[in-house]
């Protein structure tokens, strides 16, 4: 991926997966015969255990069906405490692993939420202290440290809904005090838009910042019934929250232009939320978002 381009993939997110084993989600071998039928080649790994675990298997059916890997995904709770290391590592370790097998360069990191993403119920404060922000920051320079060293893999850090990096001044206050050589930003659209920050100020602002992206929009009627009614994450993503380009914010257009005016490459992931659905209503979204995201840029492509 050495030409200055913005690639277009897709993730298990966008056919409603977010757990590797769920009756309500869409089986694997149909999510991959979806997506290279939808004519996307890049996929991210989604929740460990979805897709098969074991790198010549999962090679195998990636082949089968001309799909690459970008980027695994994982999560951790660095501000509850260096304790939470060992717990964040074990399972990091495991997609890092599959991830740089199958020739991903990229991890997502996805901070805990302080509502549960399921229930909504509140699990701890919505406020950090300065010593459990400070554990934040450490905890994810350590990480991204240990899998630039150990599997050459870059971090990047998702800002998300209910969790403590969620609007602009807090996105911002993280890249201030992280290193910029280990911590670079997964900006989904959908979940700043969500927090009130501005994605394309954010890549303006901070161009080397910028290491990954994921393409959604919030619709903005819904997203007012949130903030009016403080809805958790769990109550606005069943409400539909995130919706289907281009009827939503922020104007993909824009954030478009603004990354292939990075001048090199990067990866722009389509991410649908929309756990749980009928199996039947991912297919055709995917195909009308990557037709509508192919003819916004000059330099975006599928592969």
């Amino acid at each position: 991926m050495t030409e200055n381009k913005l690639i277009i993939g897709t993730a298990p997110d966008s056919w409603g997966v977010w757990f590797a084993d769920d009756p309500q989600q869409t089986p694997w071998r149909r999510f991959l015969d979806e997506v290279a039928e939808s004519g996307y080649r890049w996929i991210e790994l989604g929740p460990y255990g979805y897709l098969p675990a074991e790198p010549a298997e999962l090679a195998e059916e990636l082949a089968q069906r001309n799909l690459k890997i970008s980027a695994g995904t994982v999560f951790t709770a660095f501000h509850r405490g260096a304790e939470q290391w060992q717990a964040a590592w074990e399972p990091a370790r495991r997609v890092a692993e599959l991830t740089a097998a199958l020739g991903g360069q990229h991890i997502v990191v996805i901070p805990a939420m302080w509502r549960d993403d399921v229930t909504g119920q509140a699990v701890e404060s919505g406020t950090l202290d300065a010593a459990a922000w400070q554990s934040l920051v450490d905890g994810h320079n350590k990480l991204g440290t240990v899998l630039q060293q150990e599997f050459g893999l870059q971090q990047q850090f998702h800002s998300h809904a209910d969790s403590h990096v969620c609007a602009q001044p807090e996105i911002e206050r993280f890249l201030k005090d992280t290193d910029p050589e280990t911590v670079t930003l997964c900006l989904d659209t959908g979940h700043a838009e969500y927090g009130g920050a501005s994605s394309v100020e954010l890549i303006r602002k901070y161009p080397e910042r910028i290491g990954y992206l994921h393409l959604k929009q919030v619709d903005p009627n819904i997203l007012a019934t949130v903030r009016a009614q403080n809805l958790t994450w769990a109550a606005a993503n069943l409400a539909g929250v995130m919706t289907e380009p281009p009827s939503g914010l922020p104007d993909l257009r824009e954030v478009i232009d603004a990354v292939e005016a990075l001048n090199r490459p990067i990866f722009g992931i389509v991410e649908q939320d929309m756990y749980p659905c009928d199996f039947a209503k991912p297919m055709p979204i995917a195909k009308r978002t990557k037709d509508y995201l192919l003819s916004c840029g000059s330099r975006t492509r599928l592969a």
